[in-house]
């Protein structure tokens, strides 16, 4: 065979290897799933998105994490879904402000083709295909039973919670006020709803003392709003006499253990549920589902002075893969 039949033979293997390949990388052409939560800044959400960008790179997929300035603004949540359906998102990891409102943004997304995870924070959607977070309710009666477990005397309790249509806020308060209903020892004093941030959460709180300077435990059902919480018990020289129990790990929380104004906090696994829920996005947009359970709880934990420099302890209370 002369060379130049030699060169015929090699250019056209070499195209037939070039297609192969070609192929190959369409079928293993990234997805891209947008990760829209309530908000990026607490220590929280940057442990999620710890969790949620693991998973991206083990299952190489293009992530894009997207939130709202407040932890109110569900409507900037409904616009940021759209955004990311007309990006090209082919799933949506969601963690919903409002139960009802963020809704028709999810039905939306779904029609256009996005699979859907929830996390944290479900929603009114059947178009939500898992939901991976807290059992918020059982997690609220935890939150009572830490207090009642721990104080002798009668209890007269203040709950500071926020937003009054997240879901899991609400699951909360419902869950520790059946563990107060059935203890018979607990008189709820007052509820308050206050804004998601801590400025707003110590503001309301020491109003709320202020008024009613007979609560002597605090239930706070989210980080910010327990940071508020833990700075107005602190400023107002109350550390001694009111019994605090708040949700998730905090710097100020956890110095706030050790140094009197917080009594234990409820610490669930942020990462895990960023994690699981990017892996379960994976699953969906590649044929993976099936067995996929519809809710999955991540746990929680309690953490107080007695048990904060334990191992387990310090696992949840820090982030990193404690899956």
């Amino acid at each position: 065979m002369n060379r130049n039949r030699w060169g015929a033979v090699w250019t056209a293997l070499l195209c037939l290897l070039l297609s192969g390949c070609t192929a190959s990388t369409n079928y293993a052409q990234q997805h891209t799933v947008a990760l829209v939560v309530k908000s990026t800044q607490t220590e929280f959400w940057l442990s999620v998105f710890a969790g949620a960008e693991a998973a991206a790179t083990e299952y190489n997929l293009t992530l894009n994490i997207i939130g709202p300035e407040t932890e109110e603004d569900y409507e900037a949540q409904n616009q940021m879904v759209a955004d990311a359906v007309s990006a090209g998102a082919q799933a949506i990891v969601f963690s919903a402000i409002d139960y009802e409102n963020n809704a028709a943004a999810i039905d939306a997304a779904a029609k256009e083709g996005a699979k859907i995870v929830a996390i944290d924070s479900n929603v009114a959607s059947e178009a939500v295909s898992t939901y991976i977070g807290t059992d918020n309710y059982a997690a609220g009666q935890m939150a009572a039973k830490a207090a009642l477990e721990r104080m002798q005397a009668p209890l007269k309790v203040g709950i500071v919670n926020y937003d009054i249509s997240s879901a899991n806020g609400q699951e909360r308060e419902r869950g520790a006020l059946d563990i107060f209903a059935e203890s018979g020892r607990a008189e709820i004093i007052s509820v308050i709803n206050t804004l998601a941030d801590a400025y707003h959460a110590k503001r309301d709180t020491a109003a709320l003392l202020t008024a009613h300077p007979e609560i002597n435990v605090l239930l706070a059902f989210n980080e910010p709003t327990s940071v508020g919480a833990a700075q107005a018990v602190d400023e107002m020289g109350l550390s001694e006499r009111v019994f605090l129990v708040g949700f998730d790990s905090n710097v100020a929380t956890v110095d706030g253990l050790q140094e009197g104004s917080v009594d234990a906090l409820v610490v669930q696994n942020p990462y895990a549920m960023g994690y699981l829920g990017v892996e379960s996005a994976y699953k969906l947009l590649t044929g993976q589902a099936g067995g996929m359970e519809r809710v999955v709880d991540t746990s929680t934990q309690i953490v107080d002075r007695n048990n904060l420099f334990e191992v387990d302890s310090q696992k949840v209370l820090f982030a990193f893969d404690s899956r």
